[in-house]
C-alpha cells in the first residue's frame, strides 16, 4: 500500500504531465562572442556544485544539504540520476528517485545539472542495471588483446545503444513532463567520463570488424574542411602524415596507440550523439559530455582512451554534432592551460568538476573562468562533503552571486577579463603580472605585494576579475591581487584614481558602498589593492590627468 505523501506526489505529477503548458526549455544563446545559458527567457550564470557520486540516489541523505548549498550560494547542483535505479527491470521505470531530487532542489531555490550515469561512469560499467550486466550474450564487454572481458560495455553493440537511448529518452520525457513548466533541469550531461581501459582500444569481435573498415568519410570530410583549424596534435598526426582522405586507421593517424585511440573516440563520439539526439527528441536542452583529462607522459588506456580530450576534440566534434559543447573535469594544477583548451568559438567553456571542493585554488578558478572565458558555469567536485565548513568556497561564491547580472552583461564584450597565476603541471607558480586592456585603460595584476612582488605558496589560489561598467568606471573583484592602470589611446598620458569604495551588491542589486579606500588602502592613489584571504568588490572611478 502505498504512503499518503506518494499518492500525493503521483496525483501532483499526473495533473502536472496532463497539462499541455510547456515553458520554453533551457537553452543556448550567443551574446557577441560568448554562449549564455537561457533560462525561463533570461540568461543564467551556473554558480553550482557536483554531488559526490552516490549521495543523489538516496533523498534522506541529501535532506539536510540542500538549503546547506544553497547558504553557500550555489544556484545549481551538478546530481547523478543512475540508470539502475530508474529501470530496475526492464521497461519499468521507477522515478521516486528523479521527483524526490527535482522536488527538494526545487524547494531549496536551486537548479539542477542532471548527469546520466548510463551506460558508462568513470569508463566504467557499473551504474547500469543488473539485466544489462548479467546478459553479456545482448550486452556484451569491451575485450583487451587477449580477448579478456573488462567491466566496460562496448560501444559496438547495437542493443546496448538501444537500451541506453530508450532508458534516456524516457527520463527526458519524465522531466518534461514534471518540470517542462519550471525548469529545475536546466542541462544534462551525457555519460559520464567515456574512456576505454586499460588499452586503447576495443578488441572485441564487433570493434574488430569497425577497425578493419576505411576510416569513416564523415570523420575525413570534417578533417577536411576545418584543416587549418585543428588542434596541434590532430595537425601532427593527419596533416603532418599527408592528410590522406581515404585508408585505414593506421594509414590516416599512425601505427598503434595514435590510431587506436582516433578510433576509439570516433566509436564512442557516434555512441553518444545518436543517444544525445534520443534525449532531445524527448525534450530538447543543451547536453554535454565531460571528460577525464590525461595526465603528460600516459598512454592511452592509462588514462581513459578516447574521450573528448584536447588532442582529440576534433573527432568528437565530427562524430557528435548533436552534442552542445565538451566540458574539461580539471583535477590537475595547470587549470589556465587546461581551460584555454576548451574555450573555443565552436565549444563554449563549462567545468562541471573544477577539483575537489575542498581544494584552495577553486575559488580563484572559478573567478578566471567566468571573467576569462565568459564561462556558462563552473562546480568543484563532492560539493555536500564541504557545506559544513565552506570557507573561502563560499566567500568567493558570495561575491560571484553578487556580480553574476554583471558578469552575464559582459560577456562577450572586451569589457571583462580574468586573472589567476599560471601554474605548471609539477605545481610550479609562474609568477608573472598579467596586463589587459579595458575600457581605455592598460591594466597590470599582480599576486602578492607590489611592494614586494615575490610568489608564496599560497599564490596560486589568488585571483579575481574586472569589469568595466562605465566610460571610467570599473568593477574590481577577487583576493590577493594588486592592480595597478595605465592609460591607453589619445588623451593625457597619466591616469589617477578618482574614488575607490569597498562594498556589495544587495538581493534587488542595488550597489552598497562601504569604506571610501582613496587613502593608504590606495596607496595614496597609486593602486588598487584586494588583499589575500578577504574576497571583495571595490568599485572604482579612473581620470586621466596631464
Amino acid at each position: 500500500m502505498k504512503s499518503r505523501s506518494a499518492l500525493l506526489m503521483l496525483a501532483a505529477l499526473a495533473t502536472t504531465a496532463a497539462t499541455p503548458a510547456f515553458a520554453d526549455a533551457p537553452s543556448l544563446r550567443k551574446q557577441g562572442s560568448a554562449t549564455q545559458l537561457i533560462v525561463g527567457g533570461k540568461p543564467m550564470l551556473i554558480i553550482g556544485g557536483e554531488l559526490s557520486n552516490s549521495a543523489a540516489s538516496s533523498a534522506a541523505y541529501m535532506a539536510p544539504h540542500w538549503k546547506k548549498l544553497r547558504a553557500m550560494h550555489l544556484n545549481t547542483v551538478l546530481a547523478p540520476v543512475a540508470w539502475e535505479l530508474i529501470e530496475p527491470r526492464e521497461g519499468r521505470f521507477d522515478w521516486s528517485s528523479v521527483d524526490a531530487m527535482v522536488r527538494d532542489a526545487r524547494a531549496a531555490d536551486l537548479k539542477l545539472v542532471i548527469l546520466w550515469f548510463g551506460a558508462w561512469k568513470n569508463s566504467m560499467s557499473t551504474y547500469v542495471p543488473s539485466w544489462v550486466k548479467r546478459d553479456q550474450a545482448r550486452f556484451p564487454r569491451a575485450q583487451g588483446p587477449n580477448g579478456q572481458g573488462v567491466d566496460i560495455l562496448s560501444a559496438f553493440a547495437p542493443e546496448t545503444l538501444k537500451a541506453d537511448q530508450r532508458a534516456y529518452a524516457a527520463l527526458m520525457t519524465h522531466l518534461k513532463a514534471i518540470d517542462g513548466t519550471q525548469n529545475t533541469v536546466v542541462m544534462m550531461q551525457v555519460e559520464n567520463e567515456i574512456g576505454m581501459l586499460p588499452v586503447a582500444r576495443d578488441y572485441g569481435p564487433l570493434a574488430e570488424a569497425a577497425y578493419r573498415q576505411p576510416v569513416p568519410a564523415d570523420l575525413v570530410q570534417y578533417l577536411t574542411q576545418h584543416k587549418a583549424s585543428l588542434v596541434p596534435e590532430m595537425q601532427a598526426m593527419w596533416v603532418e602524415r599527408g592528410a590522406k582522405t581515404q585508408g585505414s586507421w593506421e594509414d590516416l593517424f599512425g601505427e598503434g596507440d595514435a590510431a587506436a585511440e582516433v578510433f576509439t573516440a570516433w566509436y564512442y563520439a557516434r555512441f553518444a550523439d545518436q543517444l544525445t539526439m534520443a534525449g532531445k527528441a524527448a525534450y530538447p536542452m543543451p547536453m554535454y559530455v565531460n571528460v577525464a583529462l590525461n595526465r603528460p607522459g600516459r598512454a592511452p588506456g592509462e588514462y581513459p582512451s578516447g574521450g573528448p580530450l584536447p588532442h582529440l576534440i576534433d573527432v568528437w566534434k565530427a562524430g557528435a554534432p548533436a552534442i552542445d559543447f565538451l566540458a574539461p573535469d580539471i583535477y590537475f594544477p595547470n587549470y589556465v592551460d587546461l581551460v584555454g583548451r576548451y574555450k573555443r568559438p565552436d565549444n563554449p567553456l563549462f567545468i562541471p568538476e573544477a577539483n575537489n571542493a575542498d581544494n584552495a585554488a577553486v575559488p580563484a578558478n572559478a573567478f578566471y573562468a567566468y571573467g576569462e572565458h565568459d564561462a556558462i558555469g563552473f562546480g568543484p567536485f563532492s560539493i555536500d562533503s564541504v557545506d559544513d565548513a565552506p570557507g573561502d568556497l563560499a566567500k568567493a561564491y558570495d561575491v560571484i552571486d553578487q556580480l553574476a547580472p554583471e558578469i552575464l552583461a559582459a560577456q562577450g564584450s572586451n569589457r571583462m577579463a580574468g586573472f589567476k597565476p599560471r601554474v605548471l603541471y609539477d605545481e610550479t607558480v609562474v609568477y608573472e603580472p598579467q596586463v589587459r586592456d579595458i575600457g581605455g585603460y592598460r591594466f597590470t595584476v599582480a599576486y602578492a605585494d607590489i611592494q614586494r612582488p615575490v610568489a608564496k605558496p599560497d599564490t596560486a589560489s589568488y585571483g579575481g576579475l574586472i569589469i568595466q561598467t562605465g566610460a571610467q568606471e570599473f568593477l574590481v573583484a577577487g583576493q590577493g591581487i594588486t592592480v595597478t592602470f595605465k592609460p591607453i589611446g589619445d588623451g593625457p598620458a597619466l591616469v589617477g584614481i578618482d574614488s575607490a569604495f569597498e562594498g556589495r551588491f544587495d538581493a534587488a542589486g542595488r550597489w552598497v558602498p562601504g569604506r571610501l579606500l582613496n587613502g593608504d588602502q590606495t596607496h595614496q592613489g597609486r593602486h588598487i589593492s584586494l588583499p589575500a584571504g578577504d574576497w571583495q568588490i571595490q568599485r572604482i572611478k579612473l581620470y586621466r590627468y596631464r
